[in-house]
């Protein structure tokens, strides 16, 4: 049975911890009539928004990713996190208000915890790092012995001069 010291227990419940208060997202489609505020929504863009909002945040937008902040007189109101482009890319914002249209908006998603994948990181964090520690001896529970020297093994040496 291995025993672990109140320090290594320490250690991965912090591992733990920290996998758990990390977690993993995803996006989940929502109707647009379910959002609160105070939520990380996203919005995928149709053709009309790309080209109403081509001015104030740029062509070729696909996703605006951000906080719901309020609905003001039918419209969005979000603060911006980052805008993902049609052919790739992404722009990183900083919590700029833009205001969208509900129009403006092909597919609503909610950002909402994953806890099926939040538990599988976590299992997978926490058995790579007692892998580690079992096969690098971290915790002092290998073998105290030692291997013998070679000069005190038996075997007899020769030295040949050189002329």
């Amino acid at each position: 049975m291995v025993v672990l010291s109140e320090r290594v227990r320490r250690i991965v419940s912090y591992a733990t911890l920290a996998g758990m208060l990390t977690g993993c997202y995803s996006l989940q489609p929502v109707s647009s009539a379910s959002l609160q505020v105070g939520t990380k929504v996203a919005f995928d863009m149709n053709d009309a928004g790309r080209v109403s909002l081509g001015g104030t945040i740029g062509p070729e937008v696909g996703r605006i990713n951000g906080l719901l902040i309020g609905k003001d007189n039918g419209e969005y109101v979000v603060a911006v996190s980052d805008i993902q482009f049609l052919r790739g890319g992404e722009q990183v914002w900083s919590g700029e208000r833009v205001g969208i249209k509900p129009e403006y908006v092909g597919v609503t998603y909610e950002r909402r915890f994953s806890r099926g994948r939040t538990t599988a990181l976590s299992v997978a964090a926490v058995g790579g790092l007692a892998a580690v520690v079992a096969t690098r001896d971290l915790l002092g529970l290998g073998t105290t012995e030692r291997p013998v020297p070679c000069d005190t093994c038996g075997s007899t040496a020769f030295r040949i001069r050189r002329p």
